[in-house]
């Protein structure tokens, strides 16, 4: 192998390096993009799920004092 073939062989593996160090950073953002994401939607499921307890607890409270029906 001549060193004109080497340096070029060489030169594409430098380029081939960059252009995955530019797509591991994307992907990397893109994961922590999602990770913040992903927080957000578990504390909001997590509010929606305490006031969903908190309706329920409030509708059973509420069931027991209300008067019967007219035809009783």
């Amino acid at each position: 192998m001549d060193g004109h073939t080497m340096e070029n062989r060489i030169t594409d593996l430098e380029i081939r390096l960059a252009h995955q160090e530019v797509a591991l950073e994307e992907m990397n953002n893109a994961l922590l993009a999602q990770n913040k994401l992903i927080t957000k939607l578990q504390d909001e499921l997590q509010r929606l799920q305490q006031q969903l307890q908190e309706i329920n607890t409030a509708g059973a409270v509420n069931q027991g004092e209300e008067p019967p029906p007219p035809h009783y």
